[in-house]
C-alpha cells in the first residue's frame, strides 16, 4: 500500500551555520546585529543598570544637560533623569513592537496558508486582506488604538491587527510558490490531506520568509508604537515611553533640545538595526541571493 512520503530531513545545524557564517560575512548584516544586541541587551537589563527610576522626580534638577555629574544624558523639565527613561523607554518599545509582530505572525500565517491551498477560501481572505489594505498603516493602528483605549496592550494589539494584511500576503506568496513543487504534488498524489501537507511541507519552507518578515514589521511596530504614544493613544505617563519622550519635550524643544533628539536616536537606532540585520538574514535564507 502506498505511503505519503515524509518531509525532507534537513540537518538544522548545519543550516543554522550557514545562515550564521552568511551572515558574518555581511558587514551591514554584523553592523545591524550588534546594534540590535547592544539595544535589546540595555533594553533587557534596564532595571538594574538605570541610575534611577524612570519615574523619579528631581525637582531641583530640570533641564540639565548632559554630561551634568549624577546625570549623564541630562534632565528633563521635572529633573527626571533622560538616561533611565531612554533604558525604560526602549524596554516598552520592544515589548510593544514584540507582541505585535507576534500577533500578526500567529493570525497572518494560517489564513495565509489557507489563501493559498484552498481557492475558495482564497476569494474571502484576499478581499478581507485588501480591505485592511485600503486604510494606510497609522491611520488603522491609530483608529483601532482609539476605539480600544490607550494602553500597552491595546497599542500592541492595534499594531498586531495592522500587520496582519502584510503577514497573510507573505504567507499565502509562499504557499502558492510551493504548492506546485514536486514534493507537494506527490505528496497530493498519494492522497495526502490538506493539513497535514500544509503542516509538514509548505509551512517549514515558508518558514524562512516568515522570519525576515518579522524583521521588517519589528520596526515599522517600533515607530507605530511611538506615534501612538506621541498621539495620547498609546502607553500612558509615568510609563516611559519614546513616544511618551518625545511628546513631553516638544514644548521645551529650544530650551532642552536634546531631551527630543536622544529618544529619537535611540527609536532611529532600533529601526536601522533591525532593517540592516533583516537584509542580511534575508540574503542568508534565499538561495537565489545567496553565493
Amino acid at each position: 500500500m502506498s505511503t505519503v512520503p515524509e518531509p525532507v530531513q534537513v540537518d538544522l545545524a548545519q543550516v543554522r551555520g550557514r545562515v550564521l557564517r552568511d551572515i558574518l560575512r555581511n558587514p551591514l548584516g554584523v553592523t545591524g546585529g550588534v546594534l540590535l544586541l547592544v539595544v535589546i541587551a540595555a533594553a533587557l537589563l534596564a532595571p538594574w543598570i538605570a541610575p534611577y527610576s524612570p519615574a523619579e522626580v528631581h525637582f531641583d534638577a530640570p533641564f540639565q544637560q548632559p554630561l551634568t555629574i549624577g546625570y549623564a544624558l541630562g534632565t528633563d523639565d521635572l529633573g527626571r533623569d533622560i538616561l533611565s527613561r531612554l533604558l525604560h523607554g526602549a524596554r516598552t518599545s520592544l515589548q510593544v513592537g514584540g507582541l505585535s509582530v507576534l500577533l500578526a505572525i500567529v493570525i497572518g500565517t494560517p489564513l495565509g496558508l489557507l489563501a493559498g491551498f484552498w481557492p475558495a477560501l482564497d476569494a474571502i481572505v484576499s478581499r478581507l486582506t485588501d480591505l485592511m489594505l485600503a486604510f494606510p498603516f497609522l491611520v488603522l493602528a491609530v483608529g483601532l488604538a482609539a476605539i480600544n483605549g490607550p494602553s500597552l496592550t491595546n497599542a500592541a494589539i492595534a499594531l498586531g491587527v495592522a500587520q496582519i494584511p502584510t503577514m497573510i500576503r507573505v504567507v499565502r506568496a509562499e504557499t502558492l510558490r510551493f504548492k506546485g513543487k514536486d514534493f507537494v504534488l506527490a505528496a497530493r498524489g498519494l492522497d495526502a490531506s490538506g493539513p497535514r501537507i500544509l503542516a509538514q511541507h509548505i509551512l517549514p519552507n515558508a518558514t524562512s520568509a516568515i522570519i525576515v518578515q518579522a524583521t521588517v514589521i519589528m520596526p515599522v511596530a517600533v515607530i507605530g508604537e511611538a506615534t501612538l504614544s506621541f498621539l495620547g493613544l498609546g502607553i500612558q505617563p509615568p510609563t516611559p515611553s519614546l513616544g511618551v519622550m518625545l511628546a513631553d519635550a516638544q514644548q521645551y524643544l529650544v530650551r532642552a533640545p536634546t531631551a527630543a533628539i536622544f529618544p529619537g536616536l535611540v527609536i532611529l537606532l532600533i529601526c536601522l538595526g533591525f532593517n540592516l540585520f533583516g537584509d542580511a538574514l534575508r540574503d542568508a535564507l534565499d538561495p537565489t541571493t545567496r553565493r
